[in-house]
């Protein structure tokens, strides 16, 4: 039973701080005015919850961890004719494909593909299940802090909204995209853009930093005068515990790094674990009480936050370099590239969790973590 307990608690401090990591990513979002549809504790799937504003809240059938669908995120160039799209779906209230192709003088493609990307975007609603001819349906269109703040000092009254699925009068198709684009990833700056893909990092490394503090400034820890070997209950300052925050961070850098040094490679690799071993090793952290829990907790969520800063898609540091890339050269990264950037990120990644996997096994069967 207290196996079990243990990889229970192992699983659950993981699922907290993959959830925290995509908590900043939401944060970051929403303090930029961007929409984010779906807010979950766990993998994406079937889900319970509730909503909140534009938001869904909630957790999913496999309660692993945690993601936010932060709007406008897509790859590549936007779909042509969005503008026409959105208007017309707005125009009807409901509408498929076939409608909207008729009413934009487009492609049943074209007008397919533009209406997944509003989709993506919020913007319209995808077809359910029940849905016999594959209806879209719009969204409802709420006016923005900006606009309220802009009418109610021009003494104007403040704007509605638009009811869900109520076909009414689209006046000004420019305004009504301009108001959705605006609220999407794509529409910032390079660097807030930037800080949405870093803020999950953030707040990995700001756990840690808590952490830090609460175990070596609150909590306390034992210390052993080399003179006299007297076992002493110490706290040091929380500007000290910060520093030893920054250098455990710095010694796990220069681990990471050394994965892709090929002098040290197999080394690093030999002196890690996967999710099985992590697991594993929850259980000897859980006997020896909380410091030693809090400080494996705050060691696991600075690598995952480290880890996700490297350059490789699809983590949040391969997305920040396709962003820097776009921004240098002022051209789009197609698609096409970013897929097969992602699938080789992917590759990478699953050949170290193999081998790191059959040393976990085999630590556990040799005892290793008994």
């Amino acid at each position: 039973m207290g196996l079990l307990l243990a990889i229970v608690g192992g699983i659950l401090i993981l699922c907290f701080l993959v959830f925290i990591h995509e908590g900043g990513h939401y944060l970051a979002s929403r303090l930029f005015g961007v929409r984010v549809t779906e807010f979950m504790i766990g993998l994406p799937g079937p889900h319970i919850g509730f909503k909140h504003g534009e938001t869904k809240y909630g957790a999913t059938c496999i309660p692993l961890g945690g993601y936010a669908r932060v709007c406008g995120m897509e790859p590549g160039e936007m779909q042509p004719h969005l503008k026409e799209v959105l208007a017309s779906v707005h125009r009807r209230g409901t509408a498929n494909m076939e409608e909207v192709a008729a009413d934009c003088g487009i492609t049943d493609d074209e007008a397919y593909n533009a209406l997944e990307e509003l989709v993506e975007w919020g913007s319209v609603a995808a077809p359910t299940k029940k849905d016999k001819y594959n209806t879209y349906r719009a969204m409802e269109v709420r006016p923005t802090k900006r606009q309220r703040k802009k009418a109610a000092a021009a003494g104007a009254p403040e704007p509605q909204a638009w009811d869900l699925g109520q076909a009414r009068p689209v006046d000004d198709a420019e305004q009504l995209f301009q108001h959705e684009y605006r609220q999407q990833y794509r529409s910032l700056p390079f660097w807030k853009r930037a800080v949405i893909l870093v803020a999950g990092v953030f707040m990995n490394l700001l756990f840690a930093m808590l952490a830090f503090v609460v175990i070596y400034s609150i909590i306390g820890f034992d210390y052993q005068v080399p003179s006299t070997g007297e076992m002493l209950h110490i706290t040091i300052p929380p500007l000290d515990a910060i520093t030893a925050g920054f250098t455990y961070i710095g010694m796990v850098v220069q681990m990471i790094l050394g994965l892709f040094n090929p002098q040290t490679a197999a080394e690093t690799v030999s002196n890690s674990t996967s999710v099985v071993g992590i697991v594993a090793m929850s259980k000897t952290f859980f006997e020896q009480g909380l410091v030693d829990t809090l400080f494996f907790a705050a060691a696991i969520s600075v690598s995952l936050g480290i880890m996700n800063l490297l350059p490789i898609p699809p983590l949040d540091g391969g997305k920040l370099a396709v962003e820097a890339v776009q921004k240098v050269s002022r051209r789009m990264v197609s698609p096409k590239v970013q897929t097969g950037l992602s699938m080789a990120g992917m590759a990478l990644f699953v050949g170290f969790f193999l081998i790191m996997l059959n040393q976990d096994i085999q630590r556990l069967i040799t005892g290793y973590w008994s």
